[in-house]
């Protein structure tokens, strides 16, 4: 599969390149992104490096893994538009499954920089990529699934904003750097709403790796 953009006027999403590999290197030296996610940690250069050429570029090709930087769209007078771009803000991505075509579905991730925090950016970002998943001329999936660690109540609401139900918490479901983790494990499926499916009653951490 050839790397495909998305872009809605607020974020531009495009498949990160070598030309990113010091702003992820700089992001991933945030400690709420290292508490969150699988990422090395610490993280180096050559993280980055090897993120990019053997995660990102091989993931596009086999159509498996499909990965996007997120960056503000920014015209040439700072009004968001898809003719300019600003720096690199997050990450968000799918990792598809090998069911039939018409019956695919795929996990969403996705983590954000201090920067690109608490602005609707990841927000939008996600409406982008799931717009995309379900839409029968792009990759037409049948649903989609989210996973976070217990305790990550940014990545919870911004996947509620999606639509997605959590179905629970399972034990031990998720191996962080060698340990076991909780996790909260949601849906969406094709035909559900993309908005929440019951009122936000929960906390919302000072911590926001998203927004």
């Amino acid at each position: 599969m050839q790397p495909f953009a998305l872009d809605d006027g607020t974020v531009h999403l495009a498949a990160p390149t070598l030309d990113d590999v010091d702003a992820i290197t700089a992001a991933c030296q945030d400690p709420d992104i290292a508490a969150w996610t699988v990422l090395p940690s610490p993280y180096t250069r050559d993280d980055a490096l090897g993120f990019v050429r053997d995660h990102v570029a091989p993931g596009w090709e086999r159509g498996d893994v499909l990965t996007w930087a997120v960056r503000e769209s920014v015209g040439p007078s700072g009004v968001p538009g898809p003719d300019g771009l600003g720096p690199l803000l997050g990450m968000v991505g799918l990792g598809l499954d090998d069911a039939p075509a018409s019956q695919r579905s795929a996990e969403l991730g996705y983590w954000m920089t201090p920067a690109g925090r608490g602005r609707g950016l990841a927000t939008a970002a996600g409406r982008l990529v799931v717009d995309a998943a379900f839409d029968p001329e792009v990759l037409g999936l049948a649903r989609l699934s989210w996973q976070a660690y217990v305790g990550n109540w940014p990545s919870r609401r911004l996947a509620w904003r999606l639509g997605f139900r959590v179905e629970g918490t399972v034990r031990g479901h998720a191996v962080q750097r060698g340990v076991r983790r909780d996790a909260w494990v949601a849906t969406l499926l094709a035909d559900d709403p993309r908005e929440p499916a019951e009122p936000w009653t929960h906390p919302v951490s000072a911590a926001r790796t998203a927004g």
